[in-house]
């Protein structure tokens, strides 16, 4: 008897991993494209865009289209989540790496400003706005396909690995160019060999689609859609606003900080290095590089403590931590020592995996399986309008304005501020049963029905 449950054990996990292979994959090609732009917004895109005298204009420009990729994620996340709850998390996860490679390769064959005009800028508004639907809906698919897999023990794990994925997505992202950027001038740089690491996204996404097609979804998924059809139930965004309200504004005001922060340690940074502290791109790309890949490492280590001491904990103290790192991060940058910016880039990643890591299992617990793609990808991605799209933005317009870090400081305090109310409001889920949720939903609806 012991032989047979080791045995079954032994292929659980075996299942395990490769749905885990299959999440991953996807999102390190899908954020790699994601971060790559972001990136490229700061070294490269105001050739994109009319010329202008002030760099931190240029680079202003270059953060709105990154900022329109943020405003398309939430209508992604809806729509991929409605139809994930329908059809599946792996069918729609196959058609949102296919559209973020499609777009995410033209952009690298867009014309220049001088060689088209406002067509440049227009037509690169719209490939970002279908790499950003895209990625809206990924994250929802792709953290549900592992965490409805998992063992209610070890969710806050397992789930964690697709989010190790983004800060892989982001070291590919960044070593590629760190590459490019080391290797040629800056003629050339700026010229072609900025392309070569979109076009590289072709490559990526065809491996990425290939995992995907080795899995399948999980059984409480394919259970509760058998009773969906027969019982008529209702699902995707209306419903989850209608029956578990609370759940999706916890999820919002949850992402909210973690979304701000991780976007001015990975994004800003690189802009206020190059412009305020006059560091080399190849540089701070550098720094950065080593940074992800401790960050990438580390996600897991924070999901397996989610599993012995509970989702808010680690959380919590990662919101208290982070509304304290713009008060040392800025002037340790300022002393243009590379040791001091490498500190002060990792703290700000260490920071952000405590509350990162654990969010696929604390998302995935607070809503059944019938509407747990719609309620997780909308808490999620709709938070990303407000929160990681201007984080940029309101950074650098508060240096060009105060110049000083002081206040971009003060407005990551408000943020975590705000996360900690939300999780205040937030239950404690740690090793729940997903079916029991199910059955609480279902009980609901029959009560509604008598």
């Amino acid at each position: 008897m012991s032989s047979s449950n080791n045995a079954e054990r032994k292929t659980v996990r075996a299942q395990l991993r490769k749905v885990v292979a299959a999440s991953m994959a996807g999102t390190v090609v899908e954020w790699y494209e994601f971060f790559l732009y972001g990136t490229a917004a700061t070294l490269v895109f105001h050739i994109l865009f009319p010329p202008t005298d002030d760099p931190l204009n240029a680079i202003l420009a270059g953060f709105a289209t990154y900022a329109v990729g943020f405003v398309a994620r939430p209508f992604g996340g809806i729509i991929f989540g409605h139809f994930g709850d329908k059809y599946g998390r792996k069918k729609l996860l196959q058609l949102s790496i296919i559209l973020v490679g499609a777009a995410t390769f033209l952009m690298g064959c867009l014309p220049t400003f001088d060689q088209i005009g406002y067509l440049a800028p227009v037509l690169l508004v719209l490939l970002r706005l279908i790499q950003g639907f895209a990625v809206g809906g990924e994250w929802g698919g792709a953290v549900l396909l592992v965490a409805e897999h998992a063992p209610n023990k070890e969710r806050g794990f397992w789930s964690s690995f697709p989010q190790s994925g983004v800060p892989l997505g982001n070291l590919l992202a960044t070593g590629v160019l760190f590459v490019l950027t080391a290797t040629l001038n800056d003629e050339d740089f700026l010229s072609w060999g900025w392309r070569v690491a979109f076009w590289l996204s072709a490559v990526i996404v065809l491996i990425g689609y290939y995992i995907r097609t080795r899995v399948s979804d999980a059984p409480i998924f394919e259970q509760v859609q058998a009773e969906e059809i027969e019982e008529g139930v209702d699902y995707g965004i209306k419903a989850v606003f209608k029956r578990y309200p609370r759940e999706v504004f916890a999820a919002m005001g949850l992402r909210f900080v973690e979304n701000i922060h991780y976007y001015l340690v990975v994004t800003f940074s690189i802009t206020y290095l190059a412009i305020a502290v006059k560091i080399e791109s190849a540089e701070i790309l550098g720094l950065l590089l080593g940074a992800h890949a401790i960050h990438a490492v580390l996600v897991p280590f924070v999901g397996a403590l989610a599993d012995k001491v509970g989702r808010k904990l680690p959380y919590g103290i990662g919101i208290v931590l982070t509304a304290s790192w713009g008060f040392f991060a800025f002037p340790m940058y300022d002393t243009g020592s590379g040791a001091m910016i490498f500190l002060a880039l990792l703290l700000g990643l260490i920071f952000h995996a405590l509350m990162y890591a654990g969010q696929p299992a604390i998302m995935s617990e607070m809503f059944p399986t019938r509407m747990r793609n719609s309620g997780v990808s909308t808490g999620y991605q709709v938070t990303a309008i407000v929160a990681g799209s201007f984080a940029p933005i309101i950074a650098t317009a508060l240096l060009q304005k105060f110049d000083s870090s002081v206040p971009i400081a003060f407005y990551l305090l408000v943020a975590a501020i705000i996360s900690m109310v939300a999780l205040l409001f937030t239950k404690e889920t740690k090793g729940i049963d997903l079916r029991s949720l199910d059955q609480v939903d279902k009980d609901r609806r029959h009560a509604v029905k008598r």
